[in-house]
């Protein structure tokens, strides 16, 4: 099965991983970490800066790549696009 994240095709059976993520300054210069969401909305508490959020994937054979998005609406309506194109076939 084959599902489409923004313009990039990718066989599900090839992914390893597949995860969202806040991207939060570090408070280092323009320094920027990855931060679990469930990290974000409890500990974080308004304590960092986030920057944008993310859906991080990693191929079997190593490839990894990821998604930019500017809000958490944005982030939600591509997990529910993949998730429409996951559970569509079943």
């Amino acid at each position: 099965m084959i599902i489409k994240i923004e313009n990039r095709d990718i066989t599900l059976s090839n992914i390893k991983q597949l995860y969202p993520a806040a991207i939060v300054k570090t408070g280092y210069e323009d320094e920027t970490t990855q931060v679990s969401l469930e990290w974000l909305e409890i500990e974080a508490k308004d304590k960092v800066e986030v920057v944008g959020f993310k859906i991080f994937v990693e191929l079997k054979d190593k490839d990894k790549f990821s998604f930019f998005y500017n809000t958490k609406e944005e982030l939600f309506e591509s997990i529910a696009k993949i998730s429409n194109q996951i559970n569509q076939d079943r």
